[in-house]
């Protein structure tokens, strides 16, 4: 499965949660799977999903999901061991780690090397730590909300993108009808 499949099939999952989603063709992937006003959509920040939806996890008690790539946690190696040294309950990492930089041309990534994200999140302190294949993805996804523990998945799959349009929502709506997400 590439990206796009696995953000397909855990859409129903994610409908009705608060889900801060990564830079580029993630956010557009999303967007055309499920456009609604639970999802933020990052359009410039990379690297920040993770450290934007745990910040806003700290900040309310709904669940927040961040999706986040490979190499935008590679781009903020900094927020996992934040992330480990404030627990919030109400916060899942899912890391879809494809071995490559998706948005700008799937060039490899180190994640798609030797470095194992599982076992960087690990050593930073994250005690709730799961990997799993593609097709795992759901299930895990739901397990971790079940759980109402803080949980890093990282989600192994294949490169490759589909064509898409971009976003072309203004951040400004982007950032007012989520802002109302989550007040509501």
């Amino acid at each position: 499965m590439i990206r796009s499949e696995i953000l397909r099939e855990i859409a129903p999952i994610l409908h009705d949660q608060l889900v801060v989603c990564n830079i580029g063709l993630p956010s557009q992937e999303l967007h055309m799977i499920d456009d609604n006003a639970k999802n933020f959509y990052m359009l410039g920040t990379m690297g920040l999903s993770s450290s934007i939806g745990f910040g806003l996890a700290l900040a309310q008690d709904k669940i927040v999901i961040s999706i986040d790539g490979d190499g935008s946690v590679l781009t903020n190696l900094g927020t996992l061991p934040t992330i480990a040294n404030n627990v919030a309950d109400n916060y899942i990492l899912m890391i879809i780690d494809n071995g490559s930089y998706g948005s700008t041309g799937d060039q490899p990534t180190y994640a798609g090397k030797k470095t194992k994200l599982e076992n960087v999140a690990a050593a930073c302190g994250c005690e709730s730590v799961v990997t799993v294949q593609d097709v795992d993805a759901g299930k895990a996804l739901q397990a971790a909300i079940d759980s109402k523990k803080m949980t890093i998945i990282v989600v192994k799959c294949e490169s490759g993108n589909i064509k898409l349009p971009v976003i072309t929502m203004d951040p400004v709506v982007i950032r007012d009808r989520f802002m109302k997400a989550v007040a509501s």
